[in-house]
């Protein structure tokens, strides 16, 4: 074997695996392109959009309030025990609402909707793609990303605010029982100052993070689904890359967002 051919398979690879990861990038931008297009223009399907509102929103209800109720209270003993070491535990009911408003709340309650939403978008439209259900649709004349991926993304755009305001609700309200129940917290004096802390532009820059993140949910569990192939094997790596890739894509998003609304114009990087 020449030391030409010895050199060369090395760059074979790594030139396969640039030119395949581009290929997948420049499909999945294609997809996602198709599926904004498809979310801004008739005809839309009313009765499809609100069974994803409830399957997104309301049946997400129980596991982001868990979550959040535990997470308000966690972080609410952290903050103690830490203010504790500079004699500022006063700052725990303003550190609890800005923490949960910005930052925990459209986190956290998106990371558990992408593990349950995610997933079950990536089984449900990937069974259909290896069912054939799909090919059947367009057969019938009917646009699959207008019947299927539209509704999907609308309902997460629109059902993540809501649940996000709500695991703010509940976070804070975690953090009020940890604070007032087992540290000594005055319940009025806890109020006033959270009140009196918390702005506006908190919640709504929480809530404009949670569109994006309904967004994002929606859009990779349709993307996996779709492109899912291989039977019911398939349809297990669809389920598994959908709940990966939107948790990623949230957590990069959120450092972006971040950096965009709070750092005053300042760069990201």
């Amino acid at each position: 074997m020449s030391l030409t051919t010895t050199l060369a398979k090395p760059l074979n690879v790594i030139g396969r695996s640039t030119m395949g990861f581009f290929r997948q990038v420049g499909h999945f931008a294609r997809f996602a392109w198709t599926a904004i297009s498809s979310t801004l223009t008739p005809p839309y399907y009313p009765r499809l959009l609100l069974e994803q509102m409830i399957r997104i929103g309301y049946f997400s209800l129980p596991v982001v309030g868990l979550t959040a109720v535990f997470t308000g209270a966690a972080l609410a003993l952290q903050i103690y025990i830490g203010g504790a070491r500079f004699n500022a535990e006063s700052i725990v009911p303003n550190i609890v609402v800005l923490g949960i408003t910005r930052e925990l709340g459209p986190v956290i309650a998106s990371l558990m909707v992408a593990g349950r939403v995610s997933a079950a978008i990536a089984a449900e439209i990937g069974t259909m793609r290896v069912t054939e259900q799909i090919d059947a649709l367009v057969t019938l004349s009917t646009n699959p990303f207008k019947y299927l991926v539209a509704p999907r993304i609308i309902a997460g755009i629109l059902a993540l605010p809501i649940l996000v305001l709500v695991a703010d609700i509940i976070g804070v309200m975690g953090g009020f029982l940890v604070s007032t129940q087992g540290l000594g917290f005055n319940p009025s004096v806890y109020i006033q100052n959270t009140a009196d802390f918390l702005e506006a532009s908190d919640v709504i820059s929480g809530l404009y993070k949670a569109g994006v993140f309904g967004f994002i949910i929606a859009l990779m569990g349709c993307y996996q689904g779709f492109n899912s192939q291989g039977g019911a094997q398939g349809v297990g790596r669809a389920t598994t890359n959908a709940v990966v890739t939107a948790s990623i894509a949230i957590l990069a998003a959120n450092y972006l967002m971040t950096s965009l609304i709070f750092n005053e114009g300042a760069a990201p990087f």
